[in-house]
């Protein structure tokens, strides 16, 4: 259940009026409840200011009235208050669909979908591909594909367990005892490569800490300590490790690389510093070559930037320099040699969310730079859903994208130099950010396979958000 929250918009004239009334006599009932909100809005700040992991973001959302995560233009002029133009023609959208647009199905998975399911066959109890039709006494019956399929789910402990008891047999002259032999799948291994596998995935790639899991093992009766789990983990990852190097030796061939910071709590990291540094950061570097994606993270005290150089030192001098997406922090952008340079462009989602966040004080003017910039989306998503090539893309986008961009380009400057928008208000410090890094916010309009955003990386960095510290 999404919980709503009352918002009134009061600015600061109307307050201090507000202030005046309650020194002249009683206030009414709207102007008490008024008060009475901003009283209760300014201990709940005080209260959030006071926790550790509160940020700006959590400020801003709360008090510039940014309720969900969605930040689809339609969406976030509604909570502006803005009335949204008419819904244009199937295909014009200024937004790319999603799956959630699309119209509900029944919800249900054929057996097709199963494909890491068991799968056992059953052969028919009387009757075999040759003998002759029961039913009309006089044909011969042959296989029919598909086979009829039934689908059975059962639930179990994220690690089984099976206890094979070898008969023993004692002599009762001697007293020599005889042990049964163990089937040749059981092997000598008590943890099977599958358990250290399905424990890391837990840990690493759903964020089910090691104490969770073993609470869970213990109520189905299957223990499992954190201690155990941890030197299973430890165990394989040495023995993965030249796989690791690969993916990195790949990764580093990439035609195009996302890379991005998130801070993570380590306490063990922490008492580590790196050139001074006493933050811990995990680092997310997606690298895309051929329709393929390679993931890989790296945390400890050094930038995303820093690990960018760690992996593109691997690189093969004959490859030209790849294409770097990121946002416009220092610390994204490696140091490095002549020769491994790279051709950055910048995020511009993170661009568009700055006159998202101040969509509510700015309506008008954010409408048109956020309806701009869908416009450039919803080409490159009709780029994408055609296959385009990405010299065909830059076509594209050249054709149609760059001359609305130039029009906003024309509109930002005009704000700041005409002196319509206040330079250190929030609206003209979005416009200032998008023309300091304008070249390389529109990299995609000049250079073929440049991605419009960093999103990819981000949602692969919001991963580890949901990793707890070990």
């Amino acid at each position: 259940m999404t919980l709503t929250i009352e918002t009134r918009d009061v600015r600061m004239d109307d307050l201090e009026h507000l202030v005046e009334r309650a020194r002249q006599g009683a206030l009414s009932d709207s102007e008490y409840e008024t008060l009475k909100a901003v009283v209760h809005t300014l201990g709940h700040v005080a209260e959030l200011l006071a926790t550790h992991g509160t940020t700006l973001a959590d400020l801003r959302r709360l008090l510039l009235a940014q309720q969900g995560t969605t930040e689809k233009t339609r969406t976030v002029l509604a909570r502006a208050g803005i009335a949204g133009a008419a819904e244009p023609a199937s295909g014009d959208s200024s937004d790319p669909p999603t799956p959630r647009d699309r119209p509900r199905g029944h919800g249900r998975h054929g057996a097709d979908a199963f494909t890491g399911a068991r799968r056992v066959v059953i052969t028919h109890r009387h009757l075999k591909p040759g003998d002759h039709c029961p039913g009309c006494l006089k044909g011969k019956i042959y296989g029919h594909q598909p086979p009829a399929r039934l689908v059975r789910l059962i639930g179990q402990a994220p690690i089984a367990a099976t206890v094979y008891e070898l008969e023993k047999l004692r002599c009762n002259l001697c007293g020599e005892v005889f042990t049964a032999e163990a089937p040749p799948d059981v092997g000598s291994d008590k943890y099977d490569a599958t358990a250290a596998s399905m424990i890391a995935v837990l840990k690493y790639g759903a964020g089910v800490p090691f104490a969770r899991l073993a609470g869970l093992q213990a109520r189905v009766e299957i223990p499992l300590p954190e201690a155990t789990q941890w030197e299973i983990v430890h165990e394989v990852a040495t023995v993965i490790q030249p796989a690791v190097h690969e993916l990195l030796r790949q990764a580093a061939q990439g035609e195009v690389v996302y890379n991005d910071d998130t801070s993570v709590p380590v306490l063990a990291l922490r008492r580590e510093r790196v050139d001074g540094r006493t933050g811990v950061f995990t680092s997310g570097i997606v690298s895309t070559r051929d329709g393929r994606q390679i993931a890989l993270y790296f945390t400890g005290g050094k930038h995303a930037g820093e690990n960018l150089a760690t992996v593109l030192a691997h690189r093969a001098a004959t490859l030209p320099p790849p294409i770097q997406m990121c946002d416009a922090l220092a610390r994204n952008l490696p140091t490095f040699s002549p020769a491994f340079e790279t051709i950055v462009g910048y995020c511009l989602a993170h661009a568009r969310r700055r006159f998202v966040n101040v969509t509510p004080a700015f309506p008008a003017q954010c409408r048109y730079v956020l309806e701009t910039l869908g416009a450039v989306y919803q080409v490159d998503a009709q780029a994408r859903a055609q296959r385009l090539s990405p010299e065909a893309r830059l076509q594209r986008h050249q054709a149609d994208s760059a001359p609305r961009l130039a029009e906003l380009h024309v509109w930002l400057v005009t704000q700041l130099d005409d002196h319509r928008v206040e330079p250190n208000s929030g609206l003209g410090q979005a416009i200032s950010y998008f023309l300091k890094h304008w070249d390389r916010l529109t990299l995609f309009l000049r250079v073929a396979g440049a991605p419009l955003d960093n999103n990819i990386c981000n949602a692969a960095s919001g991963i580890t958000k949901g990793v707890p510290c070990a």
